[in-house]
């Protein structure tokens, strides 16, 4: 579900070339290894480039990720980070925008951002002898930024009109419930494109102010992959960006850190059509918590349904099964979200109102079950379509920027596709046992009001 926390300008999909689950042994064998470099520059920005030897590749994909979201903001200024990426490609101090359009696309290039709760990233496709134009565009946009008075009131109108495109976007609206319900008091309770107050007041030094205590070289990395050659990528990288900042003057390690704080919400709106779209979920896992993988086993066994693309009793997912026998909803997705510190694991469904009790308590019954009945059957097929989907969400090069990105932001560290498979391949029926019932405690019995669970849904 990590889509519906994103707002994406753009979302690129992934060639798929998987036909089946490899295990961790077998995809060593059938994979070129790819080589990943990691280098400090003086600054203290990172550059991490990860080539393929069989140079295969014609393009190049460049990424700059910058440790920053919504979760890094104030009250005050929620929304600001969104509110930035909006602004990198409306003109520099060197480019117009008009300017800026033209030379990537006579390049044959394309050029996008996005803002999450915890990262922005800026990232450029191009061809591989044009590597050296993607990076001194991307450290252009992000060092010397106009923010005319004139694109900033463009903007506001643009994300003001998206803000309100968003609030008719169910399966979105209900996961910015969610966090503002489990994350009480905490910055990671904010939206990532921040209330309307925010945005009909913003001024350019607030942005000015923004870029000065979080776009610092410490708190970014520059990301390369497909036809990149390390060395003249470093290079590149010490030469363009020569404006950052060492470090950040604030603090982050003081920063409030995200307490998981379970309640319920209901919204009432006339626009469901008879229908309630719910968000149901407990304390998840971290990204570097060693109990990310089991969860991530599990919400495969949970499984998703969708009335719509048929299936129904012949899914291997139990709920799925059990949900298309009774006609409890129309359709159902299982999360598993990680962040720095913690992380949510539910359910979003769709549903009348007269089934949401019963559809609601299927679900954490699945959980109960999980914990204590689940078969070694279960948790190999699970296993394997892991594997598959893991591998092919980061199949060829702009994929794995994007992840490399995040897992240098929240791990410190590239994880291979190979590790990622082999610590798959060593999760058992036990681990899975083990894992649900430490997160999943007391769920048959919180009556959606534990101070463990979380519920947020649209109804009429």
């Amino acid at each position: 579900m990590a889509q519906l926390l994103q707002r994406f300008r753009t979302i690129a999909t992934p060639a798929v070339r998987y036909s089946r689950a490899l295990s961790a042994q077998q995809y060593r064998s059938n994979q070129t290894s790819a080589q990943t470099n990691v280098s400090t520059l003086p600054s203290g920005l990172r550059v991490v480039s990860e080539t393929d030897p069989a140079q295969k590749y014609e393009t190049s994909t460049i990424a700059v990720v910058v440790n920053t979201g919504s979760s890094y903001e104030t009250a005050k200024n929620n929304g600001v980070a969104h509110f930035l990426e909006h602004l990198a490609f409306k003109g520099t101090e060197r480019r117009t925008a008009t300017g800026l359009e033209l030379e990537v696309e006579n390049m044959g290039a394309s050029l996008n951002a996005f803002t999450s709760r915890e990262h922005t990233v800026y990232i450029a496709k191009v061809f591989k002898q044009d590597v050296d134009k993607a990076v001194d565009i991307l450290s252009d946009i992000i060092q010397n930024p106009k923010h005319s008075e004139a694109a900033i009131e463009q903007e506001r109108g643009v994300i003001l009109r998206e803000m309100a495109e968003v609030e008719k976007i169910m399966e979105e609206a209900v996961f910015d419930h969610l966090h503002s319900i489990a994350f009480q008091g905490s910055p990671l309770s904010y939206t990532i494109l921040g209330p309307k107050e925010n945005i009909n007041t913003f001024t350019k030094g607030d942005f000015t102010e923004y870029i000065k205590t979080h776009y610092t070289a410490d708190r970014m990395v520059v990301v390369g992959t497909g036809a990149v050659d390390h060395a003249q990528l470093e290079k590149l990288a010490e030469a363009s960006f020569t404006s950052l900042a060492k470090e950040s003057p604030i603090d982050f390690s003081a920063s409030v850190k995200p307490v998981y704080t379970g309640s319920a919400l209901t919204v009432a709106d006339d626009r469901t059509n008879g229908e309630t779209t719910v968000a149901v979920a407990l304390e998840g896992a971290s990204w570097s918590s060693p109990d990310h993988v089991p969860l991530l086993v599990i919400q495969s066994i949970v499984g998703n349904y969708d009335k719509a693309l048929g299936g129904g009793k012949n899914l291997s997912s139990r709920l799925g099964e059990l949900v298309a026998t009774e006609d409890l909803a129309r359709k159902f997705s299982s999360f598993n979200t990680c962040y720095n510190g913690t992380g949510l694991f539910g359910n979003y469904f769709v549903t009348t109102g007269d089934k949401t009790e019963d559809m609601t308590c299927e679900v954490l019954s699945e959980y109960v079950r999980i914990a204590h009945d689940v078969s070694d059957a279960e948790v190999e097929r699970a296993k394997r379509r892991l594997k598959s989907a893991t591998l092919m969400q980061t199949d060829g090069p702009s994929a794995a920027c994007e992840e490399i990105g995040r897992q240098m932001m929240s791990l410190g560290r590239r994880v291979p596709p190979a590790e990622m498979a082999a610590r798959i391949d060593a999760i058992d029926t036990k681990t899975v046992r083990d894992v649900a019932t430490r997160y999943f405690t007391d769920v048959e019995s919180a009556d959606r009001k534990s101070t463990r669970l979380n519920s947020s849904h649209f109804a009429n």
